[in-house]
């Protein structure tokens, strides 16, 4: 049952991280200095999750389907992966937390961040709901604390159930995996036009900056988002099953990339709230099947120094916000500042250096320390039919 490495996948990691950091860095109006054509990239940099959700489903099927492993011994082995390093992030984005919920509680909260103007009177409970991971079930809660870790909230829960979802994924055919495509994508754009039909959170344009329960339920719960995930594993196992032929890797690379370049150029004619949730998740898993066929020219993505940006990009994801902040946030008049390349070349090396340090000297050692020890004994069944 031995496997290959996938260090293409580990690589593109790093890519989907630094794409929703260029819509952080879009949204603050640092984008300033660079052409229309990236900031119509950057604008829908908030796809990056959904590429995180379909890659997760897809990299734990290759790695867990037909291994011999428990529950307990999977379930450990996730908190080691995930935890140190989030526990990291909120430890030193604490002050920055209670310091603004402290002041929004004082002051009026229209000040300060809107989608906190809930979280602030209820700041204790918001907090234990982010350590424990919790936000992301409760729509007030979801951007509690540091607002990327909502998506960790997610993935806990598709960890928790991921074991479940895998032994009744496998007695599936191809045909019928393959039908978890287009019924994700179905899914979730009649959920999106659901929501813009009714305006329940009230009548206005829906665009980045709306911040309601229903949206915020739409965008972050863990159900609403399942459908990505899905998709990675139906594609997963279609890749454990197939034959591996290279020949097929770019034409589905490529049909990936121009599905995302055509809603990228088209996205100011789209309602945000279609390309936020799964609208290119589709586009996303034929994007990590080719990549995972190692079509030529993957050597690009098999370097020592891409492969270390890759595994160094969770706690870039969680850490580029503060980040952000501290380089381009003027924090005496309340503007913007370092709005160059000089600027921007400068927040990339701050970020990935933090991220590699936390990568390094936190994250790989912890999780050395808490992941399972002994040998698994319960064989999960095949993906391979006889």
């Amino acid at each position: 049952m031995d496997r290959p490495r996938l260090p293409a996948l580990t690589s593109i990691r790093f890519l989907a991280a630094l794409w929703v950091a260029l819509f952080h860095m879009q949204a603050m109006n640092a984008f300033t200095f660079s052409a229309a054509a990236v900031r119509r990239f950057a604008s829908i940099g908030y796809s990056g999750v959904s590429f995180f959700f379909v890659l997760s489903g897809f990299i734990l099927v290759y790695t867990y389907a037909g291994r011999a492993a428990t529950l307990r011994q999977f379930w450990q082995a996730r908190f080691a992966r995930i935890y140190p390093a989030l526990a990291f992030c909120l430890l030193i984005t604490a002050p920055g937390f209670f310091y603004c919920c402290v002041h929004m509680r004082a002051h009026d909260p229209h000040l300060y961040v809107a989608e906190w103007a809930w979280i602030a009177p209820h700041m204790w409970f918001s907090a234990a709901m982010a350590v424990l991971l919790m936000q992301s079930w409760l729509p007030q809660t979801a951007l509690a604390w540091n607002m990327p870790n909502w998506s960790l909230s997610v993935e806990a829960f598709f960890y928790l159930f991921f074991p479940f979802i895998l032994a009744r994924m496998m007695r599936l055919t191809r045909k019928q995996l393959a039908v978890f495509l287009p019924a994700g994508w179905l899914f979730a754009l009649v959920c999106t036009l659901t929501y813009m039909h009714f305006h329940p959170d009230g009548p206005g344009a829906v665009d980045v900056k709306t911040v309601g329960p229903w949206i915020n339920a739409l965008k972050f719960h863990p159900l609403a988002r399942m459908p990505e995930f899905l998709m990675g594993m139906a594609g997963g196992l279609i890749f454990l099953r197939g034959e591996r032929n290279r020949k097929f890797a770019w034409p589905l690379i490529l049909t990936g990339l121009a599905a995302v370049a055509l809603v990228a150029v088209l996205s100011p004619w789209i309602p945000y709230m279609v390309i936020h949730t799964a609208l290119l998740g589709p586009a996303f898993a034929l994007i990590v099947y080719g990549v995972a066929l190692r079509p030529l020219g993957v050597e690009v993505l098999e370097n020592g120094v891409m492969e270390a940006l890759g595994e160094a990009s969770y706690p870039f994801y969680l850490l580029h916000s503060t980040v952000i902040s501290s380089v381009f946030q003027d924090w005496r008049t309340g503007g913007v500042r370092n709005q160059s390349l000089l600027g921007f070349c400068m927040w990339l090396l701050i970020a990935v250096a933090v991220a590699v340090l936390v990568d390094r000297l936190i994250e790989r050692p912890l999780r050395r320390l808490l992941r399972p020890k002994r040998k698994p004994v319960e064989a999960v069944p095949s993906a391979v039919p006889a």
